[in-house]
């Protein structure tokens, strides 16, 4: 078992120092009885001597109390109310506000930054997702929440300062807002010392009419971040005619996935909704992307099987590519799927499918065809397009993106490939496999860079092996024309070189289609990304425009656009009724080169960029009898899991079969399924699924109780004897 590489470090032994200190610290103060101390009963009983001494030496009486005011709030004991009490009554409003402000605020922050220390780091790793959205949280509103929990009496003080802690505020922060947000308290307490005889309780010293004022004093600041957010939304729309009535409920900007799923929904739900688009129903998924390339990969792998079949004792002569009809067959999957994706099909559903280049013009209103239509809310969900790079020389060469690609009718005998990722490998090991010479150019210094090395050194050797040439940390510089040559100048650590090739095929990503829709005029937000700023609702900074799919991000696939989706249609048709956030905690996703390439979850590199520990647990499929009969064995199932647990943070199956197999981890991660729970499933023999069944033993076996066996082999022993 490989297990990460991450081990106890200084930092870990100082916060585990520290973390006894408090405690030993703790400990020693109630033992010795020091609470005793602290107590109303205590003060009123000493308060004349103490009164006495303070009068006649206040510097060192002061500082005495400023110190033990620290020490008391900072290891979070009790005894802090009756220490502000005794500050107005020893040393008056003024002096006493001052120094309880500032002692409990240093208190504060030490409290504050002992959790931190000692707690964060564990805190952070036992709820990773969690604590990401948190964060997020607090750099937008953390101030603001701060200062309400602050001036709240009912909250604990010192609760605030350990839970503040675990949180990504800076410590400036938290000072500032902390001794403004206490002082309102720290006055009322301070001031009713000075009438220290008449208190009989802690809780006499604010009625619940005070508590009450403070209350709703805490409360204030988040009444004005909601109206100030009504604020913005009618300063947003002011300029915006409110339409008396809409023509309709949603209009969907885009027929992809996404937006096919939103108006579906819409549609069932009996809402009135339009889907605009401007080319082809089913948009890149059906007709560029994802059906047309598996077509393709398909014939691939029958060419390969029929190359290969010798291995199965089945001679046949060398298959010959009939190129044409490879891309025939393709455009008849595609005819075939269509009718799904079909104007008339959402028509029949209560869709009103509209074909145009639609313009938003207002948060209201769409233009569509030279005519105007009204909504109460818009999805936007027009996908994304193929990124081709400013080179020199792109424009006087024959250049495909996996949108043009489809319109070949012949075979390219030399096809040049930039780009090493998911879509450049597939299409790479396809024509490849169909008769092409094929180069594939990548900057970075392995393919498929988004998956562990383990898993990108395994497809580097398995394309090389089948004659796919690949230069890795090369770069594009040039493209030329000589006669009829076409020629790539490229760079790479040993100097340059040129390539030979007749056409070319960009795969280095893909960017949102955010232009033409009127977004600029609007103001839509656009993240860095250049995708269409979002909260988790789906919303844009426009509350009734909603977006789904590629123009969203942050995954660029088809079943996430339609998971999107889901979200975008029901919180714009239902809000403020209902509404829910997006989920993105389990969403797996496969490269489709042979052998497949499917994963869920973490990788080992995400793991180890968020600090993560975790256990590998590694199966290789040489070991699985069905890959074994099939000669479909090269390849493995990885699973990362919590450290000393069966809780599934990741996996990652390399082999046949692979993105039909990885919806059992997505079922297991998503409901919070173990290993233990998988092994103890019965999966059908022989299969390929029961490699997943077999890993779940090889981890279990590789934590096998050895004390237990020792004592189970003992207890054989004696029964033979």
């Amino acid at each position: 078992m490989k297990q990460s590489q991450r081990s106890s470090s200084p930092r870990m032994n100082k916060a585990l120092m520290l973390a006894l200190v408090i405690l030993a610290a703790i400990i020693t103060y109630h033992y010795l009885g020091l609470s005793k101390y602290f107590t109303l009963d205590w003060l009123k009983g000493n308060s004349q001597a103490l009164l006495h001494h303070s009068q006649e030496n206040f510097p060192l009486y002061a500082s005495a109390y400023f110190f033990i005011y620290i020490i008391v709030t900072g290891l979070s004991l009790p005894g802090a109310a009756v220490m502000t009490l005794a500050g107005g009554y020893l040393f008056g409003v003024i002096k006493g506000t001052l120094l309880v402000s500032f002692a409990s605020t240093f208190g504060a922050c030490l409290a504050f930054l002992a959790a931190r220390f000692v707690l964060r780091d564990w805190v952070e790793k036992k709820f990773r997702t969690r604590m990401d959205s948190i964060k997020k949280g607090i750099e937008k509103e953390g101030k603001m929440y701060l200062f309400s929990l602050r001036l709240i009496p009912i909250f604990p003080f010192f609760l605030i300062n350990l839970v503040m802690g675990l949180t990504p505020m800076r410590l400036s922060s938290f000072y500032w807002v902390s001794q403004l947000g206490m002082l309102p308290g720290t006055i009322a307490y301070v001031n009713a010392g000075r009438s220290l005889a008449t208190i009989d309780s802690l809780r006499s010293v604010l009625s619940p009419t005070v508590i009450l004022s403070f209350t709703l004093l805490g409360i204030f600041p988040i009444l004005a971040n909601i109206g100030f957010g009504i604020f913005k939304r009618k300063r947003l729309y002011r300029k915006f005619p409110h339409p008396k009535k809409f023509d309709f409920n949603l209009i969907v900007i885009g027929a992809g996935a996404g937006g096919l799923v939103a108006s579906y929904i819409a549609a069932i739900v009996k809402a009135k909704v339009a889907l605009i688009e401007k080319d082809k129903m089913g948009g890149d998924c059906l007709n560029t992307g994802c059906v047309p390339s598996k077509a393709l990969i398909r014939s691939a792998q029958v060419a390969h099987t029929a190359r290969n079949a010798s291995e199965y004792g089945v001679n046949v002569s060398t298959p010959e590519i009939d190129f044409p009809k490879v891309m025939e067959r393709i455009r008849q999957v595609i005819g075939k799927i269509e009718p799904n994706d079909s104007p008339e099909r959402y028509t029949e559903l209560g869709v009103d499918c509209i074909k145009g280049d639609p313009k938003i013009l207002t948060p209201y209103e769409v233009e569509i065809n030279g005519k105007k239509i009204t909504t109460r809310n818009i999805i936007i969900s027009t996908g994304a397009g193929p990124f081709i790079p400013d080179i020199p020389g792109i424009k006087n060469v024959s250049v495909f993106t996996s949108d043009t690609l489809w319109n070949l009718n012949e075979l390219p005998k030399r096809l040049l490939i930039l780009g090493a990722g998911p879509i450049g490998c597939e299409m790479a090991q396809a024509f490849k496999r169909l008769g092409s010479h094929v180069t594939m150019i990548e900057r970075a210094s392995r393919v498929l860079r988004v998956e562990d090395e383990d898993v990108s050194d395994f497809l580097l050797k398995r394309l090389r092996s089948e004659g796919i040439e690949i230069l890795l940390d090369t770069t594009a510089k040039e493209f030329k024309r000589d006669g009829d040559k076409q020629l790539l100048l490229c760079q790479d650590e040993h100097g340059s070189k040129e390539i030979t090739f007749d056409h070319c095929l960009l795969s280095l990503g893909r960017r949102a289609n955010t232009k033409g829709l009127g977004l600029e005029d609007l103001k839509v937000e656009i993240s860095e990304r250049g995708t269409i700023a979002h909260n988790p609702y789906m919303q844009t900074n426009y509350p009734n425009i909603y977006v789904c799919g590629d123009v969203a991000g942050p995954f660029q696939f088809t079943h996430v656009a339609s998971h999107q989706a889901w979200y975008a249609s029901v919180n714009s048709l239902f809000s403020p009724l209902a509404r829910f956030k997006a989920d993105y905690r389990v969403i797996p996703w496969c490269t489709f080169v042979d052998p497949e390439i499917a994963r869920v979850g973490l990788s080992e590199q995400e793991a180890q960029a968020r600090g993560i520990t975790y256990d590998v647990t590694l199966f290789p499929l040489d070991d699985l009898d069905r890959a074994v009969a099939d000669s479909q064995n090269s390849g493995f199932v990885k699973i990362l899991s919590v450290k000393g647990k069966d809780k599934i943070l990741g996996a990652c199956i390399v082999g046949a079969r692979a993105a039909d197999m990885i919806a059992e981890f997505s079922l297991a991660m998503k409901h919070g399924i173990g290993l233990n729970k998988i092994l103890s499933t019965v999966h059908l023999y022989p299969s390929f699924s029961e490699a997943l069944k077999l890993a779940a033993g090889r981890w279990k076996q590789e934590r096998k109780p050895e004390g237990l066996l020792n004592m189970a082999k003992r207890y054989h022993q004696w029964r033979r004897s």
